[in-house]
């Protein structure tokens, strides 16, 4: 049909061939060798559900796979506790809520902080609370978030607290049950009297004679 009714347009002509989605390479090498025979100027072809959404539709799927996970519903009511941790920043507040399928949603705040500090913490437990309402474990989320070091080391009960989500990572920690091999403070080669990190070079501070000082380049915050 578009053979003979290109013959007298003088503008392009182009034809859509819609194929069903079990459609192979042969059929569409079929497509594309007619047109070429019968001289077409154009052909365009679509197989069926190629695109997440298409204009028309040949009916409804009964059930369509999932490609990704789905996060539960909130619950209306959950129940929680709030800690508080020690971090070089100052006081962080984490709350860790549970429904009835176990730890499902975290907050946080930082003491008297504003700006980006709580905006990169709101965004950092959305995150979190995203991941556990869509099935990730609690212990995959405790090990990617424990380790994360910034400038201002923080010390408590003996254990040192690099980051507000290495803070949060303890908190989850303790309402979940983690793997006997979880990564240990040993494992991240701390000393002591570790303070921090030197914002002149990067290098580690260190507490001596009542202030932080850097032993590499000389800085102080005294």
């Amino acid at each position: 049909m578009q053979a003979a009714v290109q013959k007298s347009t003088h503008n392009a002509v182009s034809k859509t061939v819609n194929f069903p989605r079990e459609a192979n390479r042969e059929d569409i090498v079929k497509v594309y060798m007619l047109a070429y025979e019968e001289g077409l100027k154009g052909i365009t072809i679509y197989r069926d559900r190629s695109r997440e959404s298409q204009v028309l539709v040949t009916g409804r799927e009964k059930e369509v796979e999932d490609i990704g996970l789905t996060p539960r519903k909130r619950a209306k009511t959950t129940t929680g506790v709030t800690e508080r941790v020690t971090t070089g920043c100052g006081y962080i507040y984490v709350t860790v809520n549970s429904d009835e399928r176990g730890i499902c949603e975290v907050f946080s705040t930082l003491g008297k902080a504003g700006g980006c500090a709580s905006a990169q913490l709101e965004a950092t437990c959305r995150l979190i609370s995203l991941a556990l309402r869509s099935g990730v474990d609690v212990a995959k989320i405790v090990r990617q978030l424990r380790g994360i070091r910034c400038p201002s080391i923080a010390w408590e009960e003996g254990k040192a607290v690099l980051s507000c989500a290495d803070a949060i990572a303890s908190v989850l920690e303790k309402h979940t049950t983690i793997y006997d091999d979880r990564p240990k403070l040993e494992d991240y080669g701390l000393a002591k009297n570790l303070a921090g990190q030197c914002p002149d070079c990067g290098g580690l501070l260190a507490y001596e004679e009542g202030c932080f000082k850097c032993p590499a380049c000389g800085y102080t915050k005294c």
